[in-house]
């Protein structure tokens, strides 16, 4: 067959008319073959407006489960989180290892909640050292601003009362 031959052409004659559909998609039948081709068809086999429940014929199915040894049993005894304290840490005294505290808090937390008693231990053992570390440093942070505001305070009032 020419492929020249086609070029320009309708797909369907022009004396007749294009079939009907009621629902859906055309059965691939209906077109015209002219390439001498064997027709591939792809999708849902065509039916009469039933819908076939399951996997197609050919069709491998394939089930996935979540792994059976993953346990998700709290912990009896569970550490101590010290979130309060991390974001008083946070907010109040020191930001970045408030910040730090917070991360191990909320993994301590995790761990507590999935059974991990080491990694909770050890979470919430740093997480306790960075709040006391923060709070100590942001104690000394404002002590010495307030020393020095009233350093400042003493040494404007002295210079107003002196007289050459």
């Amino acid at each position: 067959m020419d492929p020249k031959k086609d070029i320009g052409q309708p797909l369907l004659p022009l004396k007749q008319d294009p079939p009907e559909y009621s629902i859906g998609f055309p059965p691939s039948e209906s077109y015209p073959n002219t390439s001498g081709q064997p027709v591939q068809h792809y999708g849902a086999p065509a039916t009469s407006g039933q819908y076939i429940q399951g996997p197609y014929p050919g069709q491998t199915v394939v089930t996935v489960q979540p792994p059976v040894n993953v346990s998700f049993t709290p912990l009896t005894n569970p550490e101590p989180d010290y979130l309060c304290y991390s974001i008083f840490t946070l907010l109040c005294c020191c930001l970045p290892l408030g910040s730090a505290a917070l991360v191990y808090s909320i993994t301590t937390r995790d761990a507590n909640t999935f059974g991990h008693q080491p990694i909770a231990s050890r979470n919430s053992r740093m997480s306790r050292i960075l709040n006391h570390v923060g709070v100590a440093i942001g104690l000394l942070f404002w002590s010495i601003i307030v020393i020095y505001v009233v350093l400042v305070v003493i040494t404007v009032s002295n210079l107003r009362n002196y007289r050459p």
